[in-house]
């Protein structure tokens, strides 16, 4: 059993003004109504989000992981059960393995054309002075 309280979405809904602002992100319920100030994107943005599902919103913006570390303290519960929504765990891209299929792919296109037009000049070269 978890140790936050429960909310439903209709409760979490009644929370939707600057004097009072939560949101639903991956079932979880923050309450961000002290942060409205601070937040580096405005308070506008929150509020928008305010009573509603804001995980779309949330991953679409690219929260840095010290933005993730920084909402533990403003959750306050967790939506019950049976209104709980899947979660989509938003992978991080692999950069180095991304990177290194197009330096491989890239590199092998460097050397071949090289390759293949010094062949093809070749062949050239010796047809026309063999018939010399």
């Amino acid at each position: 059993m978890s140790e936050f309280k429960q909310y439903s979405l209709a409760e979490v809904a009644k929370h939707n003004s600057n004097k009072s602002v939560w949101f639903v992100i991956h079932n979880n319920v923050y309450d961000v109504t002290e942060f409205l100030n601070e937040h580096p994107g405005g308070e506008e943005v929150l509020l928008e989000q305010g009573g509603r599902t804001a995980s779309e919103a949330f991953e679409d913006v690219g929260h840095s992981s010290d933005a993730r570390e920084m909402m533990k303290k403003f959750k306050v519960g967790e939506i019950i059960e049976s209104e709980r929504t899947a979660v989509n765990e938003k992978t991080t891209p692999d950069w180095a393995t991304d990177t290194a299929n197009k330096e491989d792919e890239s590199s092998y296109r460097q050397w071949m054309l090289p390759l293949l037009l010094g062949i093809f000049a070749t062949i050239i070269y010796r047809y026309f002075f063999a018939q010399q």
